[in-house]
């Protein structure tokens, strides 16, 4: 019997409530051509009862015990699965009829060392803050691959449940990290550095569920510290950067927090930069706080800009273009 041409991987873990439904957007797909390969990491809800009914009347479907912990569980996915592309999917989302279909389309026109993602609406409505409204608005406006590239180090732009990639490929580059960082942004940044490239289609795909108890609002592996850590470990990676020789825009504590897991990555921070005159010497992490005047007429290094002030970055991207300063050349985002 031949293999699917995608399979679906749906690590689940007691989401009862939410299961059936998200297992019925799948098999109402316009394709037929995929699996779905759903990987039990520790249910004690009847999330497992659902799995295995769906199993019984569509042979499609498919349940394997999991690792020990997520991570584990969609390592075990990627084993078990056959088909040549996997399209990621959560067991308390759904999917659009259509998101099979087009994300096989595009991936198949980009080649294999392209992840494939695509627009999302949260939901339920009363559930999403104005805060997660705004990243929905950043990760749906974000399509090019270069949009998407000089926007790794802001926040992760793909969520993991959109997105399509080479089940070899990504294997190949290691698959899933137990390294206690977040596991699909840290494996984003690894492609990326491996010459993998980041497409959305400009469609909405995919419903993503907002819930109080999801696990990236749990798990001590989504902290702010933890995503700090995650991008450190790749900024290097960014051409204009491979010196590790920079300027930190910024003062606040995403400076501070940014800098500390730079320094433990060998790059030298010449100083930190505040908007504001500096009345007397300041430090952070043993390096000078300088104001913008002093930085105009120091030497030319990239600049990091490491600000969560809401619209800081925006001014001083301004203003740093405003000098004829390009992103990702001579300056990077990175909140």
């Amino acid at each position: 019997m031949s293999s699917p041409a995608i399979s679906v991987l749906v690590p689940f873990k007691d989401t009862g409530r939410y299961f059936a439904a998200a297992l019925h957007s799948l098999s109402i797909q316009t394709m037929t051509d995929f699996e779905v390969v759903m990987v039990d990491d520790g249910s004690t809800d009847n999330s497992r009862e659902i799995a295995e009914g769906f199993c019984q009347s569509d042979k499609r479907f498919k349940v394997f015990n999991g690792g020990d912990g997520l991570i584990a569980s969609l390592n075990v996915g990627l084993t078990e699965s056959t088909g040549k592309w996997i399209a990621r999917f959560d067991s308390d989302d759904l999917c659009h009829p259509k998101r099979l279909s087009l994300q096989l389309a595009a991936a198949e026109k980009n080649g294999d060392k392209t992840v494939i993602s695509c627009r999302i609406r949260s939901f339920p409505h009363s559930e999403v803050s104005s805060g997660y409204r705004q990243y929905e608005s950043w990760i749906n406006g974000l399509e090019s691959s270069t949009e998407i590239e000089h926007s790794l180090f802001v926040e992760s732009p793909i969520p993991h449940p959109t997105a399509f990639y080479n089940r070899r490929t990504v294997i190949e580059a290691g698959g899933y990290r137990n390294l206690g960082l977040p596991e699909d942004y840290e494996l984003w940044l690894r492609l990326w550095s491996l010459g993998f490239k980041f497409l959305r289609i400009p469609r909405t795909l995919l419903a993503w569920r907002e819930r109080d108890d999801r696990f990236s609002r749990t798990s001590s592996m989504y902290s702010l510290t933890a995503f700090y850590r995650t991008k450190a470990l790749y900024l290097g990676n960014v051409p204009s950067l491979h010196l590790k020789n920079v300027f930190i825009a910024g003062t606040g504590q995403a400076a501070r927090r940014l800098g500390k897991e730079l320094q433990r990555q060998g790059f030298q921070i010449e100083a930190f930069l505040s908007p504001g005159l500096i009345s007397a010497k300041r430090e952070l992490r043993n390096r000078p706080v300088i104001s913008v005047t002093e930085w105009e007429n120091l030497p030319e290094l990239p600049v990091i800009v490491a600000t969560r002030k809401p619209g800081a970055v925006a001014e001083i991207r301004k203003y740093f273009e405003s000098r004829g300063l390009l992103d990702w050349k001579d300056f990077v985002l990175c909140t």
